[in-house]
């Protein structure tokens, strides 16, 4: 008898167990989790993590102001410092100007080749402290790719553990059935008695 729908596994026959039944089921339904929930999971959390990376990049820009500073020196010892995709940067002295007038100064990275009496832009947070600039555009699509890829990966890998399970005890009851009509049958096929 064949199926209408292509792949289906719907025969009435007397091998056919219960336990294939359902594995049939967990089959579509895990496939249908697959192709939809996985994504759209990854969607969702995608969308969060874009809107809480604008946030905290907004936060980050309204407490934190940029001002112009004169490279005074490098760090005693500093080693150029690389990270991820950026430039490289090596640790100087820099000095800057209140608006009151009073000079300050502070240690920060500044990009490499930059010498004393150079000018580069240092960010301070609201204590005055010099600190990392705000993330820009970039960062926040990389947060949000990585988030919703991680999303997406994290809900494949709970859909196939799931349908591993739900195999696996399956499997077990149709084992457990077979046994069961083994032990009915076999004394009609080797004439033993039970």
């Amino acid at each position: 008898m064949r199926s209408r729908v292509r792949g289906w596994r719907r025969r009435h026959g007397p091998l056919r167990r219960r336990s294939d039944v359902v594995e049939a089921w967990t089959v579509l339904a895990a496939a249908v989790l697959l192709f939809v929930g996985a994504p759209l999971a990854g969607l969702v959390a995608a969308w969060w993590a874009h809107d809480v990376a604008r946030a905290t990049v907004q936060d980050q820009r309204a407490e934190r102001r940029p001002v112009r500073a004169e490279v005074m020196g490098r760090v005693s010892d500093a080693l150029p410092l690389t990270q991820g995709g950026r430039r490289s940067s090596t640790r100087m002295t820099v000095r800057w100007t209140e608006p009151g007038g009073a000079w300050r100064t502070a240690t920060t990275y500044v990009p490499a080749g930059t010498g004393a009496g150079d000018t580069v832009e240092v960010w301070l947070d609201s204590r005055g402290r010099a600190v990392d600039p705000p993330p820009d555009g970039t960062a926040v699509w990389e947060h949000t790719v990585t988030l919703g890829v991680c999303a997406a990966g994290g809900a494949v890998a709970v859909i196939l553990f799931g349908h591993a399970v739900v195999r696996r005890a399956a499997m077990r009851r149709r084992l457990a059935e077979w046994e069961l009509e083994w032990a009915r049958t076999e004394p009609d096929w080797t004439r033993r008695r039970a």
